[in-house]
């Protein structure tokens, strides 16, 4: 055989079988002797003789943009798993997005298991019971000098209202160095 069958050239065309027998059939392939058909020639003679009109072009891929944030996340979690992040602008491969989306379900059916087991309670509970400890240990501290005065002043051999008055002091100047402390729960 000297040149393709109809199946080669179908596939070296992109077309189907049957379309390669009508072009055939229509004239439009160039034939070796033997029958098989001269790829370079017919394809020639195809681009001449179609209609481009009535040719079907592939239609192109419709992707949607991934958004930025999207992206980033999926450089943070590979970056806080140690793997490979892709340069600034360099784009994420589908193998890269793919290890992303798996670290994070796992990591996220991590936090449901913490959460059942008891482990994980609700931000808002967490900042409710941080809040009413801090107020808990801020009105003991308030209230100390007034329990103590005494007994300091009479171990000191001072007057007790003005020992009460000195710890007081002292103690709401450290509470407002205290208050200042802000803390972080993200």
């Amino acid at each position: 055989m000297q040149g393709m069958s109809e199946r080669q050239y179908a596939a070296h065309v992109g077309l189907s079988r049957g379309a390669i027998q009508k072009a055939k059939t229509a004239e439009r392939l160039v034939l070796y002797a033997d029958g098989s058909i001269d790829a370079a020639a017919s394809d020639r003679r195809r681009a001449e003789t179609t209609d481009p009109s009535k040719t079907r072009k592939p239609p192109a891929p419709r992707l949607k943009p991934v958004p930025e944030a999207a992206v980033a996340a999926v450089g943070d979690t590979l970056r806080e798993q140690g793997l490979a992040v892709p340069a600034v602008g360099g784009g994420t491969t589908f193998l890269q997005a793919k290890t992303a989306n798996e670290v994070l379900k796992a990591q996220e059916r991590r936090i449901r298991l913490q959460k059942l087991k008891g482990e994980l309670i609700e931000r808002a509970r967490a900042l409710a019971l941080v809040f009413r400890l801090a107020r808990e240990e801020r009105d003991s501290w308030v209230n100390w000098p007034a329990r103590t005065a005494a007994l300091m002043a009479a171990d000191l051999g001072v007057e007790p209202a003005a020992m009460q008055k000195v710890l007081e002091k002292h103690v709401r100047a450290h509470l407002d160095d205290l208050a200042e402390v802000r803390p972080d729960f993200r």
